[in-house]
């Protein structure tokens, strides 16, 4: 019998329209001779499933079902592409949690943590993980400006500490564009990281657990035309995103496997891409993301693809896991 699968997408942040492209490119991908998709829209205001004719159909919100055309329909799975909030910072996991609902992405404590880059760092230090030099800020703190380049240096970066798609993060060279720089990130969060520059190739990695096995994909080296690997370069073309990268296969290795290991001390599911950056010849870890985007632009696909691993393989492989 076939499985009822939702493809939960949009969110409420700035990135629902890329999570929606997302959730567009699982939705073309999935075997139908296995399985029924359904895109489930989840905006801040209105949950609904919109159907072949885009006809949308209200959520159920609270046994998370849907009644298109008189039928009621309850799913076996949800497919999670939603960026930011509540698909990546651990609340739609909760609730699918509580519900007793399969989803194929991590559980809920590890989205909340993964999400905090602040917390996040912390937490892998113990292990050993290599990060920039950063320095934490609360909106309502008196800013130091002295003290925080005396701390991190120039240039530096000033990132919202809970935002994806390079939302809120500016590239600070001189003690001036400091203040305006942490103000621009408040817009986004009510907590900020400021990170040390760290000069040196970077590239991501994606992890996946594929047919029981934590799986280091093919790594990608990222050029970004702007000063670092912001919106455009992410979405609109700024950047060269070359698999496998061009670095040895020492480094490889080394990137690989640190990977694996964030994602097997965090006991990770599903789909994780980390970011590093080998800065003086060693990877330093920048972010993870727990629900990376899946549109035919996205790293992870081109990952998987060089992997010799179908999108269809990918997608069905992280259903029957979370199944």
């Amino acid at each position: 019998m076939k499985k009822n699968i939702a493809i939960a997408m949009g969110g409420y942040s700035n990135e629902h329209r890329i999570s929606i492209n997302s959730g567009n490119v699982v939705y073309k991908n999935l075997d139908r001779s296995k399985y029924n998709p359904y895109r489930v829209h989840i905006l801040q205001k209105e949950w609904f499933v919109v159907a072949d004719d885009d006809t949308p159909y209200p959520i159920n919100r609270s046994n998370f079902t849907v009644t298109i055309k008189g039928k009621l329909i309850a799913f076996d799975c949800v497919f999670n592409t939603i960026h930011g909030t509540p698909g990546e910072n651990g609340l739609l996991q909760a609730y699918l949690e509580l519900l007793g609902i399969p989803q194929t992405t991590c559980g809920f404590y590890q989205a909340a943590l993964t999400f905090n880059k602040r917390d996040l760092i912390s937490v892998l230090k113990p292990y050993g993980v290599k990060t920039a030099t950063n320095y934490f800020l609360n909106k309502g703190e008196e800013v130091h400006p002295e003290e925080i380049i005396a701390k991190v240096g120039l240039p530096c970066f000033v990132k919202a500490n809970k935002a994806g798609s390079s939302f809120g993060i500016t590239k600070v060279k001189n003690e001036d564009d400091l203040i305006p720089a942490v103000k621009t990130a408040f817009k986004e969060d009510d907590e900020i990281i400021i990170e040390s520059f760290l000069d040196g190739t970077e590239v991501s990695v994606g992890v996946v657990m594929y047919e029981g096995k934590i799986l280091a994909l093919p790594v990608t080296e990222i050029i970004s035309e702007n000063e670092f690997f912001d919106y455009e370069a992410k979405y609109l073309g700024k950047s060269q995103e070359i698999t496998p990268a061009r670095i040895s296969e020492e480094q490889t290795s080394e990137v690989q496997e640190a990977a694996k290991l964030i994602y097997s001390k965090l006991k990770m599911k599903g789909f994780t891409r980390s970011e590093f950056i080998f800065h003086n010849n060693q990877a330093h870890f920048i972010e993870m993301n727990t629900t990376p985007g899946l549109s035919e632009a996205s790293i992870l696909p081109q990952q998987s693809l060089a992997a010799g691993i179908s999108l269809q393989d990918l997608f069905g492989n992280a259903i029957e896991a979370a199944i």
